[in-house]
């Protein structure tokens, strides 16, 4: 078993997980969310004044997920390009997957990993989107 691999360019996991493993020339990826490094912040998302959530922006959560991937990569000394295979979790797929695919058109455009999409019903923040990737690393 290889050490787990951690980055402060990422959010922190929530429970007792590492960010990445490595495992001969591939990368496991924990479950990445959009929240943001340091602050745990979700992008896009619109609490109310008691700070349930109102309103969130999926696009937003895609840019920020996507980034989020790209920095665990590289801090594991693999990257975007050595991506082989993402499974991507939504919570609500009839209203976010066209966008969704609009902005994975736009990260993935010269990367074509193979994808899996499905809906869940929860994510355990509260995030609309969360990834799960395997890459390749020299």
């Amino acid at each position: 078993m290889t050490d787990p691999i951690k980055t402060d360019r990422a959010p922190n996991p929530v429970g007792l997980y590492p960010h990445a493993r490595r495992v001969g020339n591939l990368l496991f990826l924990s479950g990445v969310g959009p929240r943001q490094a340091g602050s745990n912040e979700i992008p896009g998302n619109q609490p109310d004044a008691d700070g349930n959530l109102v309103a969130y922006d999926i696009e937003a959560q895609c840019r920020s997920v996507f980034e989020n991937v790209r920095a665990i990569l590289e801090d594991s000394g693999s990257s975007w390009e050595q991506l082989v295979d993402v499974t991507v979790f939504l919570t609500n797929m009839s209203d976010d997957f066209a966008a969704y695919n609009k902005v994975y058109a736009e990260y993935f455009a010269d990367v074509q990993p193979c994808r899996t999409t499905v809906e869940v019903g929860a994510l355990p923040t509260p995030i609309a989107i969360e990834l799960k990737c395997i890459a390749t690393i020299e």
